[in-house]
Parts: structure tokens; sequence; C-alpha cells
């Protein structure tokens, strides 16, 4: 077995308006993430679900990690590969699937990047470099559907 890591987050809800959990309507889906050492995190349910648009929802989230690691990823390989990232900006999109009981799961993340690179040289490997990072990306493999990419590589 692998080096194992630990992470430990606390959820804490804000959102008792005075009477608790005592109707579906009488509380606030509001919560704050907080990490030891880190900046707090407002988080709310979707709006879809009566939570408060403003705030991170657990999908908003979900997506933004997913990005994020291949992203970090993708860096990593690049960096290793004589690839040189000057910009990478992505426009990530999911779709979730709410079912008739209220449950759901997502169907697919789509990954955006528009990455920057240094030479024309670079263009072909820095596509490529998608795939691989893929399979290194600890959420990406870690989820039970595809996470798809449609990278636009520019030269600097």
């Amino acid at each position: 077995m692998g080096k194992e890591h630990h992470y430990a987050t606390k959820v804490t809800w804000t959102g008792n308006n005075g009477t608790g959990t005592s109707e579906y309507k009488a509380y606030s889906r509001n919560h704050i993430i907080s990490i030891a050492g880190k900046p707090d995190v407002p988080g709310s349910s979707d709006a879809a679900f009566r939570g408060d648009a403003a705030r991170y929802s657990p999908e908003d989230s979900f997506v933004a990690a997913c990005s994020a690691c291949h992203m970090l990823w993708y860096l990593h390989l690049c960096s290793v590969n004589q690839v040189i990232v000057e910009k990478y900006v992505d426009d990530a999109t999911a779709i979730m699937i709410e079912n008739a009981d209220g449950s759901g799961q997502f169907k697919e993340i789509v990954l955006r990047p528009t990455i920057t690179v240094r030479q024309v040289t670079m263009v072909e490997k820095a596509t490529a470099l998608h795939h691989e990072a893929n399979n290194m990306c600890f959420l990406a493999r870690s989820i039970n559907f595809p996470i798809r990419h449609e990278p636009i590589i520019n030269v600097g």
C-alpha cells in the first residue's frame, strides 16, 4: 500500500434561524467550511435546493476541486517535460442529474483550459499531457464518471 495523506475539515452549520430543523423551510442551509490555518469558506446548498447563491455549494467546490487538481498535475507534467506554460485559465462546466427521489449524481465534468505556451514547438506535447494529467489526478482517479478535456493551446 502507498503512503497515506490525511485531511481534516470542519463543517459548521450556521443556519439555525431559531427553530432548528423543525420544518423544511424553517432553516438556512448556510455553513462554514474550516480547515486549520486556512481562511474559512462560506458554504450553502445550491440555490436550486434552498441555498444562498452567494455562497459556495458542495457542487461548486467539487467542480473547482477537479479543475484545480487537473491543473496542478498538468503544470507539474509540463515542467518536467520542457513545456513552458505562461498562462492557464479553465472554464470548467459540469452536469449533475437530480433523480425523482431527490438524490443525484454528477454525469460529467468538462474542463476547458485555455493555455498559453512559450513556443509553437510545445503545442503538441502540451496537448498530449492532458491525458497523462487526468491519469495522475487524485480526484479524477476517485470518481465514477469521466472528466473530459477540451484544451485550447496558444503560443505566447
